[in-house]
């Protein structure tokens, strides 16, 4: 085989393919099909839903002989040390290449939504962390350093990002997503693809398509979502992602909409995905998704049967082990219920992606490194800058923070103390460590009360937990009570328990009935708040939780969503002033615990009005964030309104100063708003934003450059169009604090657009001490072409 065209490097990677599919038998092709999870439970709870009763055993050295497509998680299904994982990793492969007539390695994926899942491995903030910071270039970083990991370690594919935007902020799983909005989704994930395909990994997009859309909340419940609700807002970030991310990999999601299961879908994983959008990478099952479609779907009435449905719709991997792919499609395509082009398409893009990745080279195992460092400072460094920027500072109103140096503060709360709480539900310690609980964490994790008392030496700081998480015992108020009442204020550390299937408070298979403080955390912060001592509340949390009740009675609020291993001393920091908070929310944060789901982007009928007694207004909007300095927004120009053509362009510009006394960050946004459309359209949505730093009296201008494309939407035929007619673009320092308008009339005829439309607004910055003016510029062409007028 060594000289067969498959194996010339200098040939193209079509023909390679080509060239190996004709030497395979059909056994060969479907051993490339799927994956095996090694060292998988098959009894008891698992780290995955269905795990124990879906997992079978299997004869490895007789499984192998033909090939195989995937290893999964051979480092994040239980801990092992990362130099010895990488060298059993090796063995493995060389075992796999060694058994086959092809002497082709597999595919070897793990989960990175926080960092590389494995122990002893850097934990990054949640997504839902970096959504808030509205900073494209640092995520993207991140997600190289993660990328970097995992191919030292000799992984090749990464199971990330979540793509999924937040409907109902119930849901479980809200820790994993990047936000509510679709362009603050698609952007930071299309940063995040970016990094991780710099290192050579392939990024996997998830969940395609829905699955956020949950009826009621509930984990991997059926999808009741409209047809324009699909498309434009679901569908929009793995699109961005695809086309200007380069991801090379998309999971297929569990739920069903409208009867249909994704995982059954050709409309969705054929039509849409390959047909439409170009996509040519692999689509890869979410976990036992194949076998789910006739245990829990029941549109299959065999192994078989669903094997079929999937190849059908496009699923080329099934994932984790093998079930539906194995033996039941062997037999089904023999008998001519499955036809054998089917499992040549599946082969031939499976084959296509590890020719790129070099696994059909002869020299494609290097040895692996005798040291694999997965904690580095390099990478802790960027953990503590991801989690400071990510602290949202919701609230500060006179004042009370930063903390004075040399202050009496009482900390109280079942989070304080907890390494945990700077953890979501896929970081290593919280999703495979509690099955091994005689293992050390392995890696340091300060918590806030740790690292408060390390920020602040001379300030008097003593401790009381108050309450656990979900008990409602509240047999600890009384210490809380007493430990508040001698201090001069007192920091509530509040918030969630990641874990997995109920096991948590947030997290897969963690959702809420409501948005209230999880267990009695409710009551002892009224406790708190009772003794007259200023409190200053800071969540911990993979979700917003309402906090109306107590509006206007504590003295500062701050939000930090899972913010990793370095996320106590970035919280610190931001309570001693070390740090000026600039995160902003990625969602909204309700009022009242009820009233779910809602997010900013609704239609004039789901903003509040006089038919209904119910308010939805959140408490904090969208895009909202204080700073510790103060950010002035320079006045427009006196400009009339614009014309531009349907497929014409227009600058807007705007000049922020900072007027504070130290350096700080402000995020300017830009929304659109649709006074009149042929659907109706959310009132807001964002289209553009930027984060800009400045010293103290600096200015940064803020140029976007829009394009007719970023006003389409889905008309009622089904078609993107752009409309002509009149546009509001609005400046703002949130979804409810627009600082300026620009007014625009498109002109020309309807425009459908395709799927090469333009999926981003531009965004220029130029900083420095001088003054200058906000400017609305004129167009740059219209929708002939010609010049404006």
């Amino acid at each position: 085989m060594t000289t067969a065209p498959w194996r010339d490097p200098a040939l193209p990677a079509a023909a390679r393919v080509d060239d190996l599919l004709s030497r395979m038998t059909l056994e060969e092709k479907t051993a490339q099909l799927y994956g095996v999870w090694v060292g998988a439970a098959t009894d008891g709870d698992g780290v995955a839903p269905h795990q124990h009763d879906m997992t079978v055993e299997y004869d490895w050295a007789e499984l192998i002989t033909h090939g195989l497509g995937q290893l999964t998680r051979s480092f994040g299904t239980a801990p092992v040390d990362p130099a010895r994982g990488a060298q059993a990793l090796a063995r493995a492969q060389r075992r796999i290449a060694a058994a086959g007539r092809f002497g082709i390695p597999a595919i070897a994926h793990e989960e990175c939504l926080a960092g590389f899942t494995a122990w002893r491995a850097t934990a990054y903030p949640v997504p839902l962390a970096w959504g808030a910071t509205w900073d494209p270039p640092l995520v993207e970083e991140m997600a190289r350093r993660i990328g970097d990991d995992l191919r030292s370690a000799g992984v090749h594919q990464g199971l990330a990002p979540v793509l999924d935007v937040v409907r109902d902020p119930r849901w479980g799983r809200v820790e994993e997503t990047i936000g509510e909005d679709p362009y603050l989704v698609g952007t930071l994930g299309t940063a995040y693809v970016r990094g991780l395909e710099s290192a050579g990994v392939v990024a996997t997009l998830k969940h395609f398509a829905g699955y956020a859309s949950s009826a009621g909340a509930r984990n991997l419940a059926p999808v009741r979502a409209g047809v324009r609700e699909f498309a434009d807002v679901t569908l929009p970030p793995f699109e961005m992602a695809l086309r200007e991310g380069g991801a090379r990999s998309v999971m297929a999601a569990y739920t069903e909409t409208d009867g249909v299961p994704a995982s059954a879908d050709p409309a969705l994983l054929t039509h849409l995905l390959r047909e439409e959008w170009g996509f040519t990478g692999t689509v890869v099952a979410d976990y036992f998704g194949i076998g789910f479609l006739q245990s829990l779907h029941r549109v299959a009435g065999t192994p078989a049967e669903a094997a079929h449905a999937a190849l059908t719709a496009g699923i080329d991997v099934e994932l984790p082990t093998v079930t539906c792919y194995g033996r039941p499609l062997l037999e089904a395509v023999r008998s001519g219920a499955v036809p054998e082009e089917l499992v040549d398409l599946a082969a031939r893009r499976v084959l296509l992606q590890k020719c790129e990745l070099g696994l059909l080279d002869e020299d494609w195992a290097p040895e692996p490194a005798t040291a694999v460092e997965l904690d580095s400072t390099g990478n802790r460094i960027l953990a503590r800058r991801l989690a400071e920027e990510s602290v949202v500072l919701l609230d500060n109103p006179d004042g009370l923070l930063p903390l004075a140096p040399d202050t009496r503060i009482a900390v109280v709360g079942p989070r304080a103390a907890d390494a945990l709480a700077m953890l979501g539900c896929y970081s290593f310690p919280s999703h495979v460590l509690p099955h091994h609980p005689d293992v050390p964490v392995g890696i340091e994790i300060p918590t806030v009360l740790d690292a408060l008392r390390s920020e602040l030496p001379d300030a008097k700081v003593t401790f009381a937990q108050g309450c656990d998480v979900t008990d409602p015992d509240t047999g600890g108020f009384e210490e809380a009570i007493a430990r508040a009442a001698e201090a001069d204020v007192c920091v509530a550390v509040l918030g969630d328990r990641a874990g997995l299937f109920g096991r948590g408070t947030s997290g897969e298979g963690c959702d809420a009935t409501d948005l209230g403080l999880p267990g009695a955390q409710g009551e002892l912060l009224d406790a708190l708040v009772a003794t007259g001592v200023p409190v200053v509340l800071v969540l911990l949390t993979g979700r917003p939780y309402a906090l109306g009740r107590w509006h206007g009675r504590l003295g500062a609020v701050v939000q930090a969503f899972f913010p990793g291993e370095e996320g106590g001393p970035a919280v610190a920091g931001v309570l001693s002033g070390r740090v000026n908070p600039s995160g902003r929310l990625p969602v909204s944060v309700p009022r009242l615990p009820g009233g779910q789901p809602w997010t900013y982007l609704q239609p004039p009928l789901g903003l509040a009005g006089e038919v209904s007694n119910l308010d939805p207004t959140p408490l904090y909007a969208f895009g909202h964030g204080r700073s510790y300095s103060a950010f002035a927004w320079e006045a427009p120009a006196a400009t009339g309104p614009a014309e531009i053509g349907t497929d014409g362009s227009y600058e807007v510009s705007v000049t922020v100063r900072n007027t504070g006394a130290r350096e700080g960050a402000e995020v300017v946004q830009l929304y659109l708003h649709d006074p009149v459309a042929s659907v109706t359209r959310p009132d807001m949505r964002l289209i553009g934003y930027q984060r800009v730093t400045a010293a103290p009296g600096d200015a940064a201008r803020v140029t976007f450059r829009f394009h007719a494309d970023l006003s389409s939407f889905t008309d009622r035929s089904g078609r993107r169009v752009v409309e002509p007619g009149a546009l509001e673009l609005r400046l703002a320092a949130s979804s409810a604090d627009v600082r300026h308008t620009a007014h625009l009339t498109l002109t020309g005829p309807v425009r459908v657009l395709g799927p090469d439309r333009r999926l981003h607004c531009e965004t220029e910055v130029s900083q420095g001490p001088g003054p200058a003016p906000v400017s609305l510029r004129r167009p740059t062409r219209t929708a002939t072409g010609a010049p404006p007028a």
